[in-house]
């Protein structure tokens, strides 16, 4: 419904735009009219998509071909491009770390509305020698950003952290990306760093996917014309399906990164229009706040999973511990049981999210700012006791959050990567929103995130806006090993709050369900992103109409006291099994255009 009003919207526009500008339509049309010969040559992408089709005639999505396996290593992002940069970087020598790093930055080429420079992320790696590190380059509130600035004189959101220049905190993705390479990766930024260059030099194929999220962002280009200059074509209206974007201005960037290191982007001339930039649309980001950004390298949170471990994101993330704490919840159920989206079935994972959305907001948020008992919240008892207040037959008006710290111990696009030695690397990152603020920087080609909506402009809450603190993220790039100690899933997904939530399902679909990775992302999840009934559910992909919530599974959720189900949509796994005959499979979420490549 939101793409149909958005596109009615769109079609308006244009046609005011060109009645208001006659002149310049004439000019496009006598221009049109030129022999063939003198139009700009087609351009050719610097990847091709050839023969990958990801919707079909009547415009559903196509489910098949985004799998693929292999006996050394595999590749798996939410652009089919990216997922053979990684396959072309292992190819050549380079690990796993490399061949996430240059995913990373491929991926903000390509998917330009989900993740790019200007944003941040979360990393999970886990190595062929059995360590387990996390790599934190989440995005940092300016010391400038104060909360008075993003209220209104009622104490309510004013719109600030959504658009503009206040809405974006400082970036960590190159930072972040850097940190991973030099701590954990073999080859030069050059090496990693060439296929993002050549991809904004020589473009990239517009999907059907990447279409509508242009044509969805077409008010956005009119409210900061920046954009116009990459995302609209040469009449002033978004790229099509099938088009070439490039985006020299991006490839600039990237040259100076790779030339320069991240010195360029936090202290040299990226940076200084990057400041300039969002202070045109009254940001307050500063050069000192661009020189003082810090990667953290954490421990991960892990827990037990009916033998297996899951190991995924500490804070600033929400989503590693939450997850845990749903799988622990759900451990007290005989899950193998049920059907899969039966009444049953989505009760109990409804009850488990409002127990789990209850503690995220009464505990959750950065732990420089606060003291997160990750301890409590991730054991094992503390989930018992949680799990007691669950009845299978009435649903909760509204769950309330307990008190983990007895059980405390001393202790937005997603992509993964790995090979067959058992090195794993899970990363999701983002710009939060779709082209994030809105606020592309200056003759550099990226678009800045708007991360300060991530945080609550509640002064009561322990996630409120503060200089120098990190938004409560839902990110969980996580990796799942066997009973043994061997690598066995490593996944994740965009989704906002829905992300833990959907990494949940799917671990439990392929362990107590024994459904394959592929049908196990691809059924429909529902979600209930609150401590309150607030119970959202997916309409079925072509090929999975088995799995949809019916009329009479509704009638007796609702019956249970659920309320109002909503329909939605969320999501787009990458995920990445080690198979028991020792090789890999790798699939890619059918709801946007990934596709998984491996190396033989």
């Amino acid at each position: 419904m939101k793409r149909k009003l958005c596109s009615l919207v769109l079609a308006l526009a244009m046609v005011l735009n060109l009645a208001a500008c006659g002149q310049a339509a004439s000019s496009s049309s006598a221009a049109s009219s030129e022999p063939a010969a003198s139009k700009e040559p087609a351009k050719t992408p610097a990847y091709s998509t050839e023969g990958f089709v990801t919707v079909d005639a009547d415009g559903n999505r196509v489910t098949t071909g985004r799998d693929a396996t292999s006996t050394k290593a595999m590749a798996t992002a939410s652009k089919y491009e990216v997922s053979q940069v990684g396959a072309e970087i292992m190819a050549k020598g380079g690990n796993a770390v490399d061949a996430a790093v240059a995913m990373g930055f491929a991926l903000g080429v390509c998917e330009p509305f989900t993740s790019g420079l200007g944003g941040g992320g979360l990393a999970t790696i886990h190595t062929a020698e059995g360590e387990n590190f996390f790599i934190d380059f989440r995005e940092v509130a300016p010391a400038a950003a104060t909360l008075d600035l993003y209220v209104d004189a009622s104490g309510e959101n004013n719109g600030n952290t959504q658009e503009g220049g206040l809405a974006s905190g400082v970036p960590g993705e190159v930072a972040g990306l850097l940190y991973l390479l030099e701590h954990h990766g073999t080859m030069s930024r050059e090496e990693v760093m060439e296929p993002a260059i050549r991809i904004a030099n020589e473009g990239f194929t517009v999907s059907a996917y990447c279409a509508n999220a242009i044509s969805d962002a077409y008010e956005k280009t009119q409210k900061f014309p920046e954009m116009s200059k990459v995302y609209l074509d040469e009449n002033g209206l978004p790229w099509e399906e099938g088009s070439v974007i490039t985006n020299p201005d991006l490839g600039k960037a990237l040259q100076l990164i790779a030339d320069q290191g991240a010195d360029a982007f936090y202290k040299g001339e990226i940076g200084e229009a990057m400041v300039a930039t969002l202070a045109k649309y009254d940001g307050v980001m500063t050069m000192d706040d661009l020189a003082g950004y810090e990667v953290h390298e954490l421990k991960p949170v892990t827990g037990d999973y009916r033998g297996y471990t899951v190991i995924s994101s500490p804070p600033p993330s929400s989503g590693g511990t939450h997850l845990i704490e749903i799988l622990n919840i759900l451990e007290n159920f005989d899950m193998a049981s049920m059907e899969v989206n039966s009444a049953e079935y989505v009760h109990l994972f409804a009850e488990t999210f409002k127990l789990a959305f209850a503690d995220r907001a009464k505990y959750m948020a950065d732990t420089n700012f606060v003291s997160v008992p990750l301890g409590g919240l991730t054991s094992q008892a503390y989930a018992d006791k949680r799990a007691q207040d669950i009845d299978l037959n009435v649903a909760m008006e509204q769950a309330a959050p307990d008190d983990p710290s007895p059980y405390e111990h001393t202790d937005t696009t997603h992509f993964s990567v790995a090979d067959v030695d058992g090195n794993c690397v899970a990363i999701t990152k983002t710009i939060n929103y779709y082209f994030g603020s809105g606020v592309m920087v200056d003759g550099y080609g990226f678009m800045m995130n708007n991360q300060m909506d991530d945080f609550s402009t509640d002064p009561e809450s322990v996630n409120k806006i503060e200089p120098g603190k990190k938004p409560l993220s839902s990110m969980s790039p996580t990796v799942v090993l066997k009973p043994d100690g061997s690598p066995f899933l490593v996944l994740g997904t965009p989704g906002g709050s829905r992300i833990f939530s959907g990494v949940a399902e799917v671990i439990s679909r392929v362990i107590d369900s024994k459904m394959d990775l592929h049908t196990a992302i691809s059924v429909p999840k529902i979600w209930n992103c609150s401590n309150k009934n607030n119970l959202q559910y997916e309409e079925p992909l072509k090929g999975y109409e088995q799995y949809a919530l019916t009329d009479e599974t509704i009638a007796k959720l609702t019956e249970m006291g659920h309320g109002e189900l909503k329909t939605t949509r969320s999501g787009a796994f990458q995920c990445i099994m080690f198979m028991d005959d020792g090789t890999l499979y790798g699939t890619a979420d059918p709801r946007q255009d990934g596709k998984a490549v491996g190396v033989n």
